[in-house]
């Protein structure tokens, strides 16, 4: 049988199979059935769902990343054209673009590109052409910097740590820099630095759930069972968190922990789904 399995798509992705299938659930994917009637999509889905994955790790919630990738795929005579798509965010806004045409994703409406000058390209630069901004770096905030970041996580993901960098250096206290900053790191196998980043978020705000999740996923990976238990537990409002709960529990023989925690484990991804 041709087509990927769900499993499958998730490993490629780096996606949860319960955030394929939401996609197949909202009927914006129709993948054919395999033998078992289990899923199995073909390259388009597989496209969408990368541009899905996209919006999803620059911080775009799950109803708008729908709500845009509907839009996208209506406008599209094939949807194996988003892959020839750049999709980046300007401000609040969500751009789509070609070589040729830049309009926002959500509303349609055209956009024109910025011209930036030479003695100002420091930006420009930094994101090899794919994003111009026009604004002089030196007039940056330190959130300015970090939301550059998170556009540069889809444009150019090695130059992203240069951006949350200067995030940090205007504003030690940016927790959200931090935490992006040591994803990075974790995601490059560099558990020290990625180590030093979280606590950082936490020292600057102590209730800072993703950096006390991430942290978890740092002992996790070292296999120190308890420290990753007491870093997940100050996670509670992170799905996962609950999950890697449940998973402690049942390798230390907690029956009812494990089966509490799966349960709002699920209460959570509810929650998120009907945003």
């Amino acid at each position: 049988m041709s087509g990927y399995t769900t499993q499958e798509v998730s490993a490629l992705l780096g996606l949860k199979p319960h955030q394929v299938r939401h996609y197949v659930r909202r009927d914006l994917l129709r993948p054919d059935r395999g033998d078992k009637g289990e899923f199995r999509f073909s390259f388009q889905d597989v496209v969408l769902l990368r541009t899905a994955k996209n919006l999803l790790d620059a911080s775009v919630t799950p109803r708008r990343a729908f709500r845009v990738l509907a839009r996208l795929r209506s406008s599209l005579p094939d949807p194996a054209g988003l892959s020839a798509l750049r999709l980046v965010k300007s401000g609040n806004a969500l751009i789509a673009g070609t070589d040729n045409q830049l309009w926002d994703a959500e509303t349609g409406q055209e956009h024109l590109p910025f011209e930036v000058p030479a003695k100002k390209a420091e930006v420009a630069t930094i994101l090899g052409g794919d994003i111009v901004v026009s604004r002089d770096s030196r007039e940056m905030t330190s959130d300015e910097w970090y939301n550059l970041g998170l556009d540069l996580e889809e444009a150019d993901l090695d130059r992203a740590p240069d951006a949350y960098r200067r995030a940090i250096e205007l504003d030690p206290g940016n927790a959200d820099a931090h935490v992006n900053a040591g994803r990075l790191y974790q995601l490059k196998g560099n558990l020290r630095q990625a180590k030093r980043h979280y606590e950082l978020a936490l020292r600057a705000v102590p209730g800072h759930q993703l950096a006390a999740y991430n942290l978890g996923t740092i002992f996790d990976e070292l296999d120190e069972l308890e420290r990753a238990r007491d870093h997940y537990e100050q996670a509670t409002e992170v799905p996962d968190a609950h999950y890697n709960l449940a998973r402690i529990a049942e390798l230390k023989g907690d029956e009812l922990a494990a089966r509490r925690h799966m349960r709002r484990y699920r209460e959570l991804l509810d929650a998120i789904d009907r945003r």
